[in-house]
């Protein structure tokens, strides 16, 4: 598997993001898009024992089966195998057949950015704040395009998307992991509940 190198940034103003990026060279992917994924398992969890989950994901102009593992939330910690795949559905038909239980439905809405040979996301997520995520094949491309972007290292977050939910609410990595619905709507009620005073 290889080594996810990426990091994210909380409380950004995604106009700002796109101003310096655009300032700074970096070519639009795509503008905000919709997308969906759901999440897998085994019936007894024996992947998420280890960190693990299966992912399907439509990313608008493709569809992505990925295995990810979070073995620590440092830079190096996620790791990822990723393969394209052409039916959305057919492909998670196919992970149940196969024994696994799908166990999240999770949607956001992301708009992507190239520069050199690092990906910029700026991310949007159910019930949290938008946050920008740099996605690079080295640590130090890393750390310059986070410079250049005036992010500060000290307050990048690396690992799954817990940890931008945990910024915001007394939550724990389970409760954000093992939520059935991550979609666009009201705040859940349990959710609410756990809302961090700011």
């Amino acid at each position: 598997m290889k080594t996810e190198l990426e990091a994210k940034w909380l409380d950004i103003d995604p106009r700002d993001i796109r101003t310096k990026l655009r300032a700074g060279g970096a070519a639009l992917v795509h503008a905000e898009i919709l997308m969906r994924r759901k999440n897998f398992d085994y019936p007894d969890k024996r992947l998420e024992k280890i960190g693990g989950w299966v992912r399907v994901r439509n990313e608008g102009k493709k569809i992505t089966l990925s295995y990810k593992q979070l073995n620590d939330r440092t830079l190096h910690g996620t790791k990822e195998v990723a393969v394209i795949v052409d039916d959305f559905e057919r492909t998670c038909e196919f992970l149940r057949d196969i024994g696994l239980r799908e166990f999240a439905i999770q949607e956001t809405r992301r708009e992507a950015w190239q520069l050199g040979s690092a990906e910029i996301v700026v991310d949007s997520w159910p019930w949290i704040p938008p946050f920008v995520e740099i996605e690079s094949p080295d640590e130090p491309t890393l750390r310059r395009l986070a410079e250049r972007l005036g992010l500060r290292w000290d307050e990048s977050l690396h690992g799954s998307v817990e940890i931008a939910y945990q910024a915001y609410y007394d939550v724990t990595d389970q409760e954000i992991y093992n939520c059935p619905a991550v979609v666009f709507g009201p705040v859940p009620s349990w959710l609410a509940a756990k809302r961090k005073k700011q």
